[in-house]
């Protein structure tokens, strides 16, 4: 591998390397040496950036947080436009339909990067937990709206909400639903909860 390439952002270019690892391989397959073959570089370049694997798993993980935080807000912007089951399911694809199930599978498959989660996130299934709370958020914007009923239970919408993507999206190996098979999850899960849909 070169070793005198150098790699402009380079925190960037290796987190979407690993994510390219995660997506075609797997997360058994996620290690150092396949991060930086990936992102055509040495493999000091990532110890240059990141004290230990673990840290750099850390950090990875908490970038797609981030993520999730920024498409909470977008999320919450479309309350009251188009319909609440196609945001939802918007949604959903987003999060699942990119590398966050991966993701998800790595954290559940590394008790060292479990550990130093738990340092700032001592509850729930991180990635999960926050997707679930962006959900939550625009179920209750739509609720101020009058879109969702006054009395639904959207700590129990919520999650059943995630859970029904995290299945949806679940084998890596097989394609994707498509769009109409997310569509009919949400609008079967929020059913007994919309109030005045738009077509």
């Amino acid at each position: 591998m070169p070793t005198g390439v150098a790699l402009r952002d380079a925190r960037r270019q290796l987190f979407d390397a690993a994510e390219r690892v995660l997506l075609r391989d797997g997360p058994n397959a996620l290690t150092s040496r396949a991060v930086t073959d990936e992102a055509g570089c040495a493999k000091g370049v990532l110890h240059r950036h990141f004290s230990d694997f673990d840290t750099f798993l850390t950090e990875l993980v908490q970038d797609r947080i981030a993520g999730i935080e920024a498409q909470r807000a977008a999320l919450d912007a479309s309350a009251g436009t188009g319909t609440v089951a196609g945001n939802l399911a918007g949604a959903l694809t987003e999060v699942f339909g990119t590398v966050a199930v991966a993701v998800v599978a790595l954290i559940t498959s590394r008790d060292e990067l479990r550990a130093r989660l738990r340092a700032t996130r001592p509850t729930g299934v991180p990635l999960l937990s926050e997707a679930t709370a962006m959900v939550a958020s625009y179920l209750a914007a739509e609720r101020d709206l009058g879109r969702i009923a006054a009395d639904a239970d959207l700590d129990a919408l919520a999650p059943m909400l995630i859970g029904a993507g995290h299945l949806l999206f679940a084998d890596r190996t097989g394609p994707p639903p498509d769009a109409e098979a997310v569509h009919r999850i949400v609008t079967a899960t929020i059913a007994g909860a919309v109030r005045n849909p738009k077509p």
